[in-house]
C-alpha cells in the first residue's frame, strides 16, 4: 500500500507538513510564507480525510450495487477503486512523518 493511492502514511500529508515545518524552521514560524504553507497543508489534509475518503465510500457502495444488479445479465467485472482517500490516522501519520523529516534535515544542515 505504500506505493498506491490511499496508503499508510499519507504521502500528501507528509509532504505538506514537511514543507510547512521546514519553512518555519528556516524563515521563522512568524513569517508570512509559513502561514501560507500552513493554510495549504490544512487544505491538503482536509482533502485527504474528507473529500477523497468520501469518494472511496461512494465507490464501495456502487460496487455493492453492481453486484446486486448482476442477476439479470453479465456486467463488467471490473470494480471501482474503493480506497481513494486516507483515514484520519493515516493523515496524522503523514503529518508527523513530514515534520520529523523536516526537523531531521534542519538539524543536519543548520
Amino acid at each position: 500500500m505504500l506505493l498506491s493511492v490511499g496508503g499508510m502514511p499519507s504521502s500528501h500529508s507528509a509532504l505538506v507538513a514537511s514543507t510547512a515545518h521546514a519553512i518555519g524552521l528556516h524563515l521563522g514560524f512568524d513569517s508570512p510564507l509559513y502561514a501560507l504553507a500552513v493554510v495549504i497543508a490544512v487544505v491538503v489534509t482536509y482533502d485527504a480525510t474528507g473529500i477523497r475518503r468520501e469518494a472511496g465510500i461512494h465507490a464501495e457502495i456502487i460496487n455493492t450495487m453492481i453486484k446486486d444488479l448482476a442477476t439479470g445479465h453479465p456486467l463488467k467485472e471490473e470494480e471501482l477503486r474503493e480506497i481513494l482517500g486516507h483515514t484520519p490516522i493515516q493523515v496524522l501519520a503523514g503529518v508527523l512523518l513530514g515534520i520529523m523529516i523536516a526537523q531531521f534535515y534542519w538539524m543536519i544542515w543548520r
